[in-house]
């Protein structure tokens, strides 16, 4: 199973939001295949707290105002550390470095496709990821 145009769609949208903001990571993982209650993990980091934050405000409201879409649950870790917004077809993980670091999503989901979201993080685009 693949992930549906809508979580695709979204995901793209979300992840230029963080771009805008400077996110020095993204990464988009297909786990429709994996886990039945989402299609898309988007993860994003920032190298400090306000810019966690700011990444998680902007998506929530690019995805408001251009895909009508509201987090069904926001949950977060400590202080702009690690907050997850929910929307249903996509799960957004905003972390500071250090957690994205230390929790590695992207090895606990090493089994999922990548997905190229037509941005990357400025962290990425300096090494060339």
């Amino acid at each position: 199973m693949a992930a549906t145009p809508e979580a695709i769609r979204l995901s793209t949208i979300a992840a230029q939001a963080a771009h805008d903001k400077l996110a020095t990571t993204i990464t988009g993982l297909d786990v429709s295949g994996q886990m039945p209650l989402t299609d898309i993990f988007l993860i994003v980091s920032a190298d400090n707290e306000r810019q966690v934050q700011a990444i998680v405000d902007a998506v929530e409201e690019t995805l408001r105002e251009e895909a009508d879409a509201k987090p069904l649950r926001r949950e977060g870790n400590g202080p702009g550390r690690w907050v997850l917004l929910d929307f249903g077809d996509i799960v957004v993980h905003a972390q500071h470095d250090d957690e994205k670091d230390f929790y590695d999503l992207e090895r606990l989901w090493r089994d999922c496709p990548h997905l190229d979201l037509g941005v990357v993080g400025s962290q990425q685009a300096e090494s060339g990821s």
